[in-house]
């Protein structure tokens, strides 16, 4: 079992920075991979970025450049940094877990955080 609790997002300009971290419980968490997704309102959710176990990193076109994913297995947490940020970038924010390969499916992972609201102002 592996809880995961977001932290970090909040209202910035556009062409801002925010930082968003993921906290997971559980001894295993190393052996996980973590996967951020977006939803927006009336949107479907959108995959952001992944991160493996091993620490390859996987971005959708819409974030390449702009994002950077990161783990600290002795923290037990996963990163988000998020730079020059858009008001398209604007939703809910949420991190998930699997304990096999790095997906970009949300149906895929089997424990997701709560949320964090990050808002994007032009």
């Amino acid at each position: 079992q592996v809880q995961l609790v977001e932290s970090g997002g909040g209202l910035v300009q556009a062409g801002g920075s925010l930082r968003l971290s993921c906290a997971a419980s559980g001894r295993t968490f190393s052996s996980y991979a973590i996967a951020w997704f977006r939803q927006a309102p009336g949107k479907e959710r959108e995959f952001v970025a992944a991160i493996s176990e091993r620490g390859t990193t996987y971005y959708p076109d819409s974030v390449k450049g702009r994002f950077t994913i990161s783990r600290d297995n002795a923290k037990n947490t996963v990163y988000l940094q998020m730079n020059s940020l858009k008001p398209e970038d604007t939703a809910v924010y949420s991190c998930a877990a699997r304990s096999s390969l790095l997906s970009t499916s949300a149906n895929a992972y089997d424990y997701w955080g709560q949320g964090t609201q990050v808002t994007v102002s032009s």
